[in-house]
């Protein structure tokens, strides 16, 4: 569990820097918001900044599920890449398609790299490669059913202020990284 505790480690350092910063106002320095090249280190800040002590212990507890399952698929390096991958692509995707939709708000959180490793969980198992294998789906076929599926499992975690698009764009990453096997160490 060494790359989940990393990873959870340095969510409470920004953490920790957030709320040193609050105390002169800039705690915002570390959130992802659009014009991205206004702050570009948003785009990893903002994948371990949090918006309170809650919102990190919902993510970190979410962590805790799945990031050593995927651990134990590949190396630390490997996870560490995905992560922040992941987590920058759905953060990057809430503010830009977020942003047609309506007012861009700031994003923060682990939450779409959770996602990502539940889906790699969920796409890139023995019980999936065989179910896929024997369905002989299309390669299109396999992405609009992992996109339903990302729509589905954003669907059951929506609340007010909860970033759906990246959350689903996470899920959606997970799922083809998971089918392809992207982490695993031949």
């Amino acid at each position: 569990m060494r790359a989940t505790f990393e990873t959870l480690a340095i969510a409470l350092l920004v953490g920790i820097a957030q709320l040193a910063l609050s105390v002169v106002n800039l705690a915002g320095l570390f959130a992802l918001s659009t014009p991205l090249a206004v702050a570009p280190w948003t785009v990893v800040t903002s994948v371990y900044a949090h918006g309170s002590i809650g919102h990190l212990l919902a993510n970190g507890l979410a962590l805790l599920l799945v990031g050593p399952l995927v651990e134990r698929r590949t190396t630390r390096l490997r996870f560490h890449a995905f992560v922040v991958g992941t987590g920058a692509l759905a953060g990057i995707s809430q503010v830009t398609l977020g942003g047609l939709l309506g007012p861009s708000a700031a994003v923060l959180g682990l939450s779409g790299a959770v996602f990502a490793l539940g889906g790699y969980l969920l796409a890139g198992n023995v019980v999936s490669a065989t179910l896929f294998d024997r369905l002989r789906l299309s390669a299109r076929a396999q992405f609009a059913l992992f996109g339903l599926a990302a729509v589905v499992l954003t669907a059951t975690t929506a609340a007010p202020g909860v970033a759906l698009i990246a959350h689903a764009t996470g899920a959606f990453c997970g799922l083809v990284a998971g089918r392809t096997g992207l982490l695993d160490v031949r």
